[in-house]
């Protein structure tokens, strides 16, 4: 836990400096609380002055102050017609924190307001996912190495268990139809067939999350979607929306530099990590417990692409994710993934120093190590999406023996809002009885009837107790039944965010500082970009006082890149950035690259008269990496090589921009031939964008008409490689394992 409690200095402020920082761009309304007499109620925010811009802009009909609770949440409170109530009428005292058993304790089933906003949130689209509406799905396995057998009854883990699974990725925020490249979080959510029943884990391609209580997950995604009055931007949170709900919620700050980064657009769903974001627990057969926290690492290592190429595949390519993967499997390329976990016990949690219940925090590789404790292949691609992909049901609550929750929050709202979202999605509660939900144990119970029932109990037994002899039916096992792990809870009844979660920007500093000097400048330039598009110029000053409290250089950068009057002043702090933190390379993305070149794709354009034995030497080096070779021509009918041979193409040039590749090479004849494609505009952005990119580029001597004209220096650097023999094909595919070329200015 935290060892440095807020100061009260620092916690009850926030909005108030953001009045202030944008040097007289936000008005603010001074707001008084009214002076009953009376004490604040339990768990009640604290009361502060605070002074902030009304959300009509008119002080005189919609007043509002802003506080800060305990954990550094942001409330405001309003007066008059615009009090917020629930769909009955009532009004609401906090609209920021879930009721719970103490500030860390779990979520209570009596919290109305939650289960009410949470139900409404869960059937807002029909039948599309609100969330993760775009994904694609998979089948495969996971085998055990029994890592685990001795810290969780789960069969799952057992030596040598393969566990049928099915795993479907996507995006967050777009919807069904969007592009696959937009910078988005990544849902990597496993289904696991166990012997015992089905296991969801149910994670992203980032560790930690936006939010930290489940009763504003309805605010962020309305925030991130599209803006209701305009139906735009799609799979898109540059806009005003989105950016004014994430500066005045301050502890999404490191989930923002997560997004930021080059995570957010990753090269393939192949190449990225996988986490369950939140601690659990994992229980052995004598009742004790362990926390545990589920990462996935893949075997072909972390690859991201670059922004203008993000857009350009998008436009190119809006399936670019979907059929790499399909592509992949139905080549027989089966990627492969380790699972890991971290285990610790409540002696580390006691001296950690964040609270390991808040989703918004992680805990780094190199102070608690990942052990491996299986892998994961996925071999087998759908037989029809709609069965499988679209009619998946991924619960967080759906865990076997041997695995159970902690009292994280968010965790604890998921198990509530994911179960509730089927019944509207997959019209009632027989959804598990839709094949690609089904478990492949045995299910026997007393449920029956309902909406599209395909199984019901048979005979007339359909209660228990009962006194039925041997058609009594099933009953309940102590010894092999799900045990609830026995936390001792001492707590009241509040809504109140814990201390342990106020420290917003110590862990976003950290993940900054961990990343290399190319990936650093590429979260600014996408701040830039981002904040670039948002209108409100108090929204892009807000950011950067946030920013202050990152790193400096980070905020100077930014404000410089939006060309803000003046610097703002740090946005107040709950508590103040730790200094101490060091850097994680575990963090970042280029440090943790692939050893090889494999699994990626080289596109290669030819035209006739290519040298033949250069490019069977390329296709011979590129197999034996294991990387894909994908021929590019003039005309798709094909190319007539110098040899004669005659050889159909895979793309056409006009159709296959270098952004669809990893790498490129130009096999071009001396001569005429090559002066007329470099005529040719698709040729010149092949190569422009190629350059542009930093990707390894190989290439003839035919082809320097072309490089030229495309703007390759003249003097070729260090990502080019010239192609006169065959042996230049195996330094080539070498040279490419580096994946970029970052030196290329």
């Amino acid at each position: 836990m935290p060892k440095q409690p807020p100061s009260d200095s620092t916690r009850r402020q926030f909005l108030a400096s953001a009045s202030t920082v944008g040097a007289g761009l936000i008005a603010a309304n001074a707001v008084a609380p009214a002076a009953t007499g009376a004490p604040a109620a339990a768990g009640a925010p604290p009361t502060d002055p605070a002074n902030v811009p009304t959300p009509s802009g008119d002080p005189k009909t919609d007043p509002v102050a802003t506080t800060t609770g305990a954990g550094g949440e942001t409330h405001q409170t309003a007066g008059g017609p615009s009090v917020l109530t629930t769909q009955q009428g009532v009004p609401v005292a906090d609209d920021q924190n879930t009721l719970r058993a103490g500030p860390r304790g779990p979520a209570l089933m009596e919290d109305f307001h939650f289960r009410e906003k949470m139900f409404h949130f869960d059937h807002e689209r029909i039948p599309e996912r609100v969330v993760h509406a775009r994904g694609f799905g998979v089948h495969g396995y996971f085998e055990s190495n029994g890592a685990l057998a001795s810290v969780s009854r789960a069969a799952v883990f057992g030596k040598g268990e393969k566990t049928p699974v099915f795993v479907r990725f996507s995006t967050v925020a777009g919807n069904k139809g969007s592009a696959d490249l937009p910078r988005d979080v990544r849902g990597f959510a496993t289904k696991f067939y166990t012997k015992e029943g089905n296991w969801d884990l149910v994670g992203n391609n980032m560790p930690v999350f936006f939010i930290q209580d489940p009763i504003k997950f309805p605010d962020m995604v309305h925030a991130f979607k599209q803006e209701p009055d305009r139906g735009f931007p799609q799979a898109a949170t540059a806009h005003d929306n989105a950016w004014d709900f994430l500066t005045l919620t301050p502890e999404s700050m490191h989930m923002i530099m997560w997004v930021m980064s080059d995570r957010g657009i990753p090269r393939s769903l192949r190449f990225i990590e996988g986490f369950g974001v939140h601690t659990f627990r994992l229980v052995d057969a004598g009742g004790k417990s362990t926390f545990v926290k589920f990462h996935w690492k893949p075997k072909l290592g972390l690859q991201s692409v670059v922004w203008n190429e993000a857009v350009k595949i998008n436009g190119a390519d809006p399936d670019f994710h979907r059929r790499d993967l399909w592509d992949a499997i139905q080549a027989g390329e089966r990627p492969e993934w380790e699972l890991g976990v971290q285990l610790f016990d409540e002696a580390f949690a006691e001296k950690f120093d964040f609270d390991i219940l808040d989703p918004t925090k992680l805990i780094p590789e190199e102070q608690l190590p990942v052990k491996v404790v299986g892998r994961m292949v996925l071999d087998r691609t759908v037989d029809n999406f709609f069965a499988e992909t679209e009619q998946v049901a991924f619960c967080t609550q759906n865990v076997v023996p041997g695995i159970d929750f902690s009292d994280d929050p968010l965790l604890q709202g998921r198990n509530f809002s994911y179960l509730d979202t089927q019944l509207k999605r997959l019209g009632g509660p027989n959804f598990t009885h839709i094949p690609i939900n089904a478990p492949k144990c045995p299910v026997i119970n007393f449920q029956q009837d309902g909406h599209m029932a395909m199984r019901n109990p048979k005979g007339r037994v359909n209660y228990e107790p009962n006194t039925w002899g041997d058609q009594a039916g099933p009953r309940e096992s102590p010894e092999k039944g799900f045990q609830t792990f026995p936390a001792a809870l001492n707590g009241t009844k509040v809504r109140a965010r814990p201390e342990t979660f106020a420290d917003h920007y110590s862990q976003a500093r950290q993940f900054f500082i961990s990343q290399t000097p190319v990936e650093q400048a590429h979260i600014a330039d996408a701040l830039i970009f981002e904040l670039s598009k948002v209108q409100r110029v108090d929204i892009r000053v807000r950011m950067v006082s946030h920013l202050l409290n990152i790193d400096q250089a980070l905020a100077d950068k930014v404000a410089a890149g939006l060309r803000l009057a003046e610097m703002p002043k740090p946005m107040p702090a709950a508590k103040p950035t730790r200094q101490d933190l060091k850097p994680s390379p575990a963090l970042s993305l280029l440090s943790n690259g692939p050893k090889s070149f494999a699994g990626r794709k080289v596109g290669v354009l030819v035209m006739d008269g290519a040298d033949a034995a250069l490019l069977k030497a390329l296709a011979g080096a590129l197999k034996a990496e294991g990387a894909t070779l994908k021929l590019i021509a003039p005309e798709v009918g094909g190319f007539k090589a110098s040899d004669g041979v005659m050889h159909p193409a895979d793309e056409k040039l006009e159709g296959a921009p270098s952004v669809l590749f990893d790498a490129v090479v130009i096999l071009a004849p001396e001569g005429g031939a090559a002066d007329q494609l470099a005529m040719k505009p698709a040729a010149r952005d092949f190569v422009a964008d190629a350059l542009a990119h930093k990707k390894f580029i190989g290439y003839t001597p035919g082809a320097m008409p072309l490089l030229q004209k495309a703007g390759a220096p003249e003097k070729p650097d260090g990502g080019m490689t010239s192609l006169k023999v065959a042996g230049d094909c195996d330094q080539f595919v070498e040279r490419c394992r580096q994946l970029r070329f970052w030196a290329r200015p």
